[in-house]
């Protein structure tokens, strides 16, 4: 009986010859737990990427970043990660508030080496988890159902130039967000955002495209 694997599987994996290679992979690979060395893994990231479902029941991915160990492995079953402030939208936590099904994809691009991580996730407003994340809006939590490492094959290597300047850090003050500057979004901004924007002053919208368009990180 296999946990990873339905019938749709089943008959691509029969259709291919592949399911005693797909069972081998399950066999050895596949956990339920972290180990020492995806609890490594995962700690060392800066980015990765999440899946959720929507209340359409479509599946959809983002990109989440952070420095290294924003991503923590609280135990065998279990990590966190916060929820900075973002464009309002509240997308991944709003599909997880209400599918707690998720996926977890963490590369890295230089040796190259990756990860697949199956859970059950949950929004955390307050406590010991919130306090681990300086600057989160909320935490999601996620109860670890399946991990195992992907084959790197067709990861192409690729080098980090830089990090991003809004992660936020200890003792550094964070810059206010670059596109909430533009003209004629000071009627949807916060009370915290329009004073921001009083010290930093206003753009275009084509000043900021232009930023954008030509990898300036004041983008």
């Amino acid at each position: 009986m296999s946990r990873l694997y339905g019938p749709q599987h089943r008959e691509l994996q029969d259709r291919f010859a592949s399911r005693p290679m797909a069972d081998r992979i399950e066999l050895i690979a596949a956990k339920t737990e972290l180990d020492d060395m995806a609890r490594a893994f995962i700690e060392s990231r800066d980015m990765f990427f999440l899946s959720s479902v929507d209340h359409h029941g479509r599946p959809t991915v983002s990109y989440k970043g952070g420095d290294p160990g924003f991503v923590r492995v609280l135990d065998a079953k279990t990590l966190a990660f916060p929820s900075y402030d973002g464009n309002g939208m509240h997308y991944s936590t709003g599909n997880i508030a209400a599918h707690a099904e998720v996926g977890c994809l963490f590369i890295d691009f230089e040796k190259p080496f990756r990860l697949r991580l199956q859970g059950c996730a949950e929004l955390v407003h307050d406590g010991p988890i919130m306090e681990i994340f300086q600057e989160a809006e909320l935490a999601v939590k996620v109860t670890v159902t399946d991990v195992w490492m992907n084959c790197p094959r067709y990861v192409h290597r690729y080098k980090k130039v830089a990090a991003s300047r809004y992660v936020p850090r200890a003792e550094i003050e964070t810059p206010f967000c670059e596109w909430k500057r533009i003209d004629g979004l000071q009627d949807i901004l916060r009370t915290g955002e329009l004073q921001a924007l009083e010290k930093a002053g206003s753009i275009t919208q084509d000043e900021w495209m232009a930023h954008v368009l030509a990898g300036d990180d004041k983008a």
